[in-house]
């Protein structure tokens, strides 16, 4: 009988992994719909869905390595990188998944909370969070919204040489800031930016995804922590707000 791994386990959502399938269990049926669905629409490779039931989704391993690691050196090659700049083009210009994202007011009162909350507990410095903060602002402009993979980190990209053979978990996509899913991907891994932006092909505006970076490492240090990660880890979230200019 083959091992039962557990991937990530927490209180919101665990997955497991038996052989080639992996089961995702959410507290949320509808991140589970919103995977399932964004999997379907997207033009671009993605895990196939063995089935769906209330609370659980499985789906088969895709093949190839994860592009890298947040904290750690990436062994992909830059042709891998451009790769994945590629396929999230492709993914930003299908046809918008017919719910709404997050908007401007509602990510601007989120930084403002967590800036509030990570100074008043002494979990950072409070220069150090003033500073991320107003880089931050940048990010929150108007933008066109595109298809957007919602929570495009490192290890959810997964590549066979330079080829992307799966783009993993689904369960924020939604209409959102195409520099957002950019930031994701390179986030810790400034290096690889040029990598992903050629591949991509567009013109982008690098002081956007700079504050991007802050703005996700601002918005998920306490959610890390209580959710027993450690955002100060070398090369994660804390080093990616230290490193902000």
């Amino acid at each position: 009988m083959d091992e039962v791994k557990v991937v990530v386990a927490h209180s919101e959502r665990a997955t497991l992994r038996v052989g080639d399938v992996f089961l995702k269990v959410d507290a949320d049926q509808a991140r589970i719909d919103v995977e399932a669905e964004a999997m379907a629409l997207a033009p671009v490779p993605t895990p196939k869905v063995l089935w769906r039931k209330p609370s659980v989704l499985a789906i088969a391993a895709v093949p190839g390595k994860a592009l890298g690691r947040l904290g750690e050196p990436s062994a992909a090659p830059p042709a891998a990188w451009a790769a994945a700049g590629a396929a999230i083009r492709k993914l930003h210009e299908a046809p918008l998944p017919p719910w709404a994202g997050r908007g401007l007011d509602e990510l601007a009162a989120d930084l403002d909370a967590e800036c509030e909350w990570l100074m008043a507990n002494g979990v950072l410095p409070a220069d150090l969070v003033t500073r991320n903060r107003r880089i931050a602002r940048a990010a929150l402009r108007p933008w066109t919204p595109v298809f957007a993979h919602g929570d495009l980190q490192i290890s959810h990209v997964f590549v066979d040489g330079d080829e992307v053979t799966g783009i993993i978990d689904w369960s924020e996509a939604a209409p959102g800031d195409a520099l957002f899913d950019l930031a994701t991907l390179t986030l810790g891994h400034e290096e690889h930016l040029g990598d992903v932006v050629a591949g991509y092909g567009a013109d982008v505006d690098l002081d956007v995804i700079r504050a991007w970076w802050s703005l996700r490492s601002l918005l998920a240090v306490r959610w890390l922590v209580e959710h027993g990660f450690d955002p100060s880890a070398p090369g994660c979230e804390v080093d990616v707000l230290r490193s902000a200019y």
